[in-house]
């Protein structure tokens, strides 16, 4: 028998064996087209987006000036653009009523952070506590429920009086606006692990200590991380809400005072400020969580992260 019919008859042809397909990598011209294309689609596509998100401010700020110019809309009720844009250069340059405007956006983030922290540490501790616990979770979620009830603004209605105007009733206004948001999540997302890892992993000898924290955190992380984009906000707003029932300086006092003289414009302004603070906070906590779990595949539809 010679060589040639020992060959499988699939490889063989009219002119004897087929060549073996190039390796798929690098070298392949194939797949480097085919990789350039996509990063180009991904390009243009993240461009139309910037581009479609330009448009829509243009449009929807440019006929609010429009229509306040024209008279169609009041602007003593609703502000007017670019008097909001003077109002907040006045502020830059020389200061408002409660002193530089880089002081009271210090008091409201030192606020809003140590509400954040605070109502995250102490969400995600009780919502893995609970979560891993199910007795515990059985005979406190009637009180959990009710407590997440209770509108927000009456409790910090409640931590003004209980803890004064100073920065403890903001900072607990805010942790309570955290805390639930982050608990439910941190909760959920432990419920939700494949028992079938744990399982395994019991039986490979890890102990409760190794599962929590090698098992059930990781697999955990990304429900807690999503929590946190709305938590910053919610802490902002609770910050906020606490400068509103007494405060000596920050940007809910601000508002506050605009408020009480009629002044449309300061408090568009106070709420322009507060955006920007929240966008670039909800920038750098995408940015901690891209590096944190890296683990995730890409999005196949090439969306942008809103």
């Amino acid at each position: 028998m010679s060589v040639r019919s020992t060959l499988p008859l699939a490889s063989v042809g009219a002119q004897g064996p087929h060549p073996d397909p190039p390796p798929r990598g690098e070298g392949n011209p194939v797949d480097a087209d085919l990789v350039a294309r996509r990063a180009r689609a991904v390009r243009r596509r993240r461009y139309m987006v910037y581009g479609l998100r330009v448009l829509f401010a243009v449009v929807w700020i440019g006929s609010w000036q429009v229509t306040t110019q024209l008279g169609w809309v009041d602007p003593f009720f609703f502000g007017m653009p670019s008097r909001i844009v003077a109002r907040l250069w006045e502020w830059v340059t020389q200061g408002t009523a409660l002193g530089p405007l880089w002081l009271q956006v210090a008091v409201t983030m030192e606020e809003t952070v140590l509400g954040f922290i605070v109502g995250g540490t102490l969400g995600v501790a009780v919502g893995i506590l609970l979560g891993r616990i199910h007795l515990l979770a059985e005979v406190l979620s009637p009180y959990i429920k009710a407590a997440n009830s209770i509108p927000r603004v009456v409790l910090g209605a409640l931590f003004a009086i209980s803890l004064g105007l100073d920065i403890k009733s903001k900072v607990a206004t805010a942790s309570i606006l955290v805390f639930f948001v982050v608990f439910f999540n941190a909760f959920q997302g432990v419920r939700e692990v494949d028992r079938n890892l744990i399982a395994n992993a019991r039986i490979l000898g890890a102990d409760e200590r190794r599962l929590t924290t090698e098992i059930i955190i990781p697999s955990a992380l990304s429900w807690i991380l999503a929590s946190l984009h709305i938590s910053f906000g919610l802490a902002l707003v609770g910050a906020v809400v606490g400068e509103l029932f007494g405060a000596t300086a920050g940007v809910g006092e601000l508002i506050y005072n605009a408020d009480h003289l009629f002044d449309a414009d300061g408090v568009f302004a106070g709420m322009l400020l507060l955006a920007a603070v929240a966008i670039v906070a909800e920038s750098l906590i995408t940015a901690l969580e891209n590096r944190l779990i890296k683990w995730r595949p890409n999005q196949v539809s090439g969306g942008i992260p809103i």
